[in-house]
C-alpha cells in the first residue's frame, strides 16, 4: 500500500556509500522515511516490493545503469507512477534527456545543497499529489486561466487566440508547472491539427506561444540544452 503524503518513503539509489548514507542521515532528518539501494538490480526489486512515493536515482550505476532501470520502471505498470529525480554529474546535458524522455520528472546536478535537494523532492511529492485527475479541469495560475473544454485561454480576463498546437503545448506545460520536458517529449504530447510538430517546430510554435501570451509570456522557461518549463 502506498504511503501517506505526510510521512512520504524516498527510495535512494547510488554506489557511492558515504553518499547513500548522508543522503539516508539528512533526508530522514527532514521528515522522509529513506531506503537505500546500491545498485540498478536492488533498485528494481525494491521498487516493486516497497512502492516507494518518490525514486532519487543515481544515473552512474554499475552494471544495470540509472537510464536502465527508469525505462524499466516505466515500462512496469507497478511502478511507472512513482516519480524519479534523476541525480546527475554536470555535463551529462545528453543523459538528462534520455532520461526526462525516458519519464523521468526531474533531475538533480552534483554537487548540490541538502536543504536545496530537500526542497526540490518535496516539491516535486507536492506535484504529484496535487495532479488534476481530470485533464478537462480549467486551471488557473495566477492571472493566467485555461479552459481544456472551451479550448480557452485567459490572460487576466482577456480572451488570447490561440492555434490548436500552441494551446496543446501550453496546457501539457502548465499542468505540470515546474517540470522539465523535452521537445520530444512535448512533440509525443502535442499532435497539432494546425502544424507538423517536429523538434525544431517546438522552438517555432513556442515563440509564437509568447508573444501572444504578453506580460504571461514569463511562465514559459527555457531549460538550455534541455527543453521547457512551466515556472512554478
Amino acid at each position: 500500500m502506498r504511503k501517506t503524503m505526510s510521512n512520504p518513503t524516498i527510495l535512494v539509489v547510488d554506489d557511492e556509500e558515504d553518499l547513500l548514507e548522508l543522503l539516508k542521515y539528512d533526508l530522514t532528518r527532514e521528515g522522509f522515511k529513506v531506503v537505500c539501494a546500491s545498485t540498478g538490480e536492488q533498485a528494481l526489486v525494491m521498487a516493486r516490493s516497497e512502492i516507494p512515493d518518490l525514486i532519487l536515482l543515481d544515473l552512474m550505476l554499475p552494471g544495470l545503469d540509472g537510464l536502465q532501470v527508469t525505462r524499466r520502471l516505466k515500462e512496469d505498470s507497478e511502478t511507472r507512477d512513482i516519480p524519479i529525480a534523476m541525480l546527475t554529474a554536470r555535463g551529462e546535458e545528453a543523459d538528462i534527456v534520455t532520461g526526462l524522455e525516458l519519464g523521468a520528472e526531474d533531475y538533480i546536478t552534483k554537487p548540490f545543497s541538502k536543504r536545496v535537494l530537500a526542497a526540490r523532492l518535496k516539491t516535486l511529492l507536492r506535484r504529484k499529489r496535487a495532479e488534476p485527475a481530470d485533464g478537462e479541469a480549467p486551471l488557473t495560475i495566477r492571472d493566467l486561466t485555461i479552459h481544456p473544454g472551451r479550448h480557452e485561454v485567459l490572460v487576466k480576463g482577456a480572451r488570447v487566440q490561440l492555434t490548436f498546437t500552441e494551446f496543446g503545448i501550453l496546457h501539457f506545460l502548465a499542468r505540470r508547472p515546474g517540470w522539465v520536458f523535452t521537445r520530444t517529449q512535448i512533440v509525443d504530447a502535442v499532435r497539432g491539427e494546425d502544424y507538423f510538430v517536429t523538434d525544431r517546430a517546438i522552438d517555432v510554435q513556442i515563440v509564437g506561444l509568447r508573444k501572444k501570451l504578453g506580460m504571461a509570456a514569463a511562465y514559459i522557461e527555457t531549460v538550455r540544452g534541455v527543453g521547457y518549463r512551466f515556472k512554478e
